[in-house]
């Protein structure tokens, strides 16, 4: 079985090898592309996180904001007070920022690999700014639904955290928050020169960044390759090239003519599974770890059709108002 999977693999390989020197032109295109998106979009919005969350991760600060948010990661997620830097962070800054913070405290040794397999799936925040510019405006060109689609993907991911609050549940005793604990032990904390701890912070950062370069060129060409062999309904087409690229797919139902309610729902859809590409971010972010991607993607499913029916439902409620 595993001689047939090898040959399987190994033809479609030289299949879109050959379609690759066949339309040079267009693969060529998809690879601008790819890097105009990176530079100006995933670049701009995620650098600069990844900046400030080593340096945060170094100085304390998850020991500080674990005592804040301890009682509301135990009491909705059953969850460890240290992942609660993830679960803010993640809403802040979205994918795949979530797995780069989840490998940091792994590997400070502040999360296990359980406690990083369950609050992977519930992290899955697209960035808040690519949804309410990107996608409301310059997508949908509609600044009110943006909110909306904003409201429903976080809310069903804080949903999916509610309903396997009881996966690999943490063994950590409930307590109240005590600031002084906090403050002692964002104090006590081991520290590197600031010089040192800033060049760590810099490779780390442009490396993952790097890494999410070629994973996003690599479903770009992809889906470019799909798109001239393969001829679907537009709907469908989009929805395809979605599946494996997010953005590209969402811009593909952007341009299709149909109501504006269909094109929320399949955004929404799109948004909450992320796409095969940050997938493979998260996957290649987290390949050194012992943090399991099954359960993620379970989570994946159930967050894309648990939001796209509720968006379903709320939309003309929402316009109504």
């Amino acid at each position: 079985m595993k001689k047939i999977l090898n040959l399987i693999v190994v033809l479609i390989l030289l299949f879109f090898m050959i379609q690759i020197l066949i339309k040079s032109s267009l693969v060529t295109a998809s690879v601008s592309f790819s890097f105009n998106l990176w530079k100006n979009n995933i670049f701009p919005s995620l650098f600069p996180f990844f900046i400030f969350s080593e340096l945060l991760i170094s100085y304390g600060f998850v020991e500080l904001i674990s005592e804040v948010f301890k009682p509301f990661m135990h009491l909705f997620f059953n969850a460890s007070k240290n992942s609660s830097f993830i679960f803010v962070m993640s809403i802040i800054s979205g994918i795949p920022s979530n797995a780069k913070y989840i490998k940091e405290l792994y590997n400070s040794n502040l999360i296990d690999a359980k406690e990083g397999t369950k609050i992977l799936m519930f992290t899955h925040f697209s960035n808040p700014l690519f949804i309410l510019g990107t996608v409301s405006i310059m997508f949908l060109n509609n600044k009110e639904v943006g909110f909306l689609i904003l409201f429903i993907h976080y809310i069903t991911n804080i949903i999916i955290g509610v309903i396997f609050r009881n996966f690999n549940k943490t063994k950590e005793k409930f307590s109240k928050p005590d600031l002084n604990l906090a403050f002692n032990n964002m104090y006590k904390k081991p520290k590197k020169p600031f010089g040192t701890t800033l060049k760590d912070a810099l490779l780390n950062s442009i490396n993952t960044l790097l890494l999410i370069l070629g994973i996003v060129t690599f479903f770009i060409i992809i889906t470019t390759l799909i798109n001239s062999n393969i001829k679907l309904n537009p709907v469908y087409q989009s929805v395809l090239n979605g599946v494996f690229e997010m953005t590209q797919g969402l811009k593909y139902i952007s341009l299709l003519d149909i109501p504006l309610k269909v094109k929320t729902v399949l955004t929404t859809f799109l948004l909450s599974f992320g796409g095969l590409s940050s997938h493979m971010q998260v996957m290649s972010i987290l390949s050194d770890t012992k943090i399991k991607y099954f359960p993620y993607l379970v989570a994946r499913l159930i967050h894309s059709l648990l939001s796209s029916i509720l968006i379903y439902f709320i939309f003309d409620f929402y316009f109504s108002l």
